[in-house]
């Protein structure tokens, strides 16, 4: 919970307002929440733990009824008025939330902190996806050409496919790519398996048998012979240059989740849709890509994320060809 004092604070009797503010606090909460500063004489905050959702907004309404109580018997009708009180709960329900933006910006100051530390950084880097962008999609024209006539020429359907995903901070973005598949499939299919992957059930290897673990379906149905091939060599990633041009992508950076996958993150999966801009390369691509497990996959985007460099950057693009060359975990 956090309550906005900022306005009551500049009138003259400010200075007592906060102490029966604080007051009203202490008399309404509970000795295990945790009450502080959110924002320096501006918002104080209030740590509820251990309060059960499993009845909807029930505890919100308490708790908002019980210190509202506590301040009007504290604070006049023109104190009252200034004071703001909003509520967040942590960890989001991120796949029920429908909205443009997923991500609720109060529950992580450490981020907006660290991004107005790497500013000037961040803008060289948005630069480099610019040239870098514009660069491969000239040089990368006769394969448009190439690749759009195998695709017509195999399977009816656009030559594009276009799929919702979702971006930093929760936003969603139409990622663009080579279609693979046949132009009728059942999406059912992948959405259970990426399930099972993310909870650590898919493709486990049986005792006694070497069977390697991977992130994408091996021998897909749905894939069309044209669409194996551009799988196997990336090259159905080439339209994301468009989404990188837009300034929905970078040229490296966490891989952005299907909306659907949000179903199945723990809490801590979720972070890696706030750490950095999803990208067409990462770590992840440049390490086993689709043989690591999915917890191996966020660590790797997280670890990116808190290490960033252009020099790291630099050195994952240069990686990346070589990856391509000799498909290292592409299916």
């Amino acid at each position: 919970m956090l309550v906005n004092v900022e306005s009551i604070l500049q009138t003259n009797s400010g200075e007592s307002a906060l102490t029966e503010i604080m007051s009203a606090l202490t008399c309404s909460t509970r000795e295990t929440d945790i009450a502080g500063w959110y924002q320096e004489r501006a918002a104080l905050g209030v740590i509820f733990t251990e309060v059960h959702k499993g009845n909807g907004s029930a505890p919100e309404r308490l708790i908002s009824d019980r210190v509202t109580a506590a301040l009007r018997q504290r604070l006049g009708g023109e104190q009252i008025d200034r004071v703001h009180v909003s509520f967040h709960v942590f960890p989001q329900d991120w796949d029920q939330i429908h909205d443009e933006r997923l991500f609720d910006s109060t529950l992580y100051p450490d981020l907006f902190e660290r991004d107005e530390a790497r500013r000037l950084p961040y803008l060289a880097k948005r630069s480099v996806d610019i040239v870098g962008s514009l660069a491969a999609l000239a040089l990368c024209s006769p394969l448009w050409i190439a690749i759009s006539v195998a695709i017509k020429l195999n399977s009816k359907g656009p030559i594009l496919f276009r799929q919702q995903r979702v971006g930093r901070y929760g936003s969603r973005f139409t990622l663009l790519k080579f279609r693979s598949m046949k132009s009728t499939n059942d999406p059912s299919l992948h959405r259970e398996y990426v399930r099972r992957f993310i909870a650590g059930e898919a493709d486990s290897a049986q005792p006694g048998v070497d069977q390697k673990v991977v992130y994408k379906i091996q021998d897909d149905p749905r894939v069309s012979r044209v669409g194996w091939f551009l799988r196997r060599t990336s090259l159905d990633e080439l339209p994301q240059f468009i989404n990188v041009l837009k300034g929905e992508m970078s040229l490296v950076g966490p891989r952005p989740p299907i909306s659907y996958e949000l179903e199945a993150y723990q809490t801590w999966h979720q972070r890696r849709m706030l750490e950095a801009k999803p990208g067409i390369t990462g770590l992840w691509q440049v390490n086993g890509r689709s043989r690591l497990k999915f917890d191996d996959m966020v660590r790797l985007d997280l670890q990116y994320a808190r290490t960033w460099s252009l020099w790291s950057d630099l050195k994952i693009l240069l990686r990346t060809p070589l990856a391509m060359i000799f498909c290292d975990g592409a299916y």
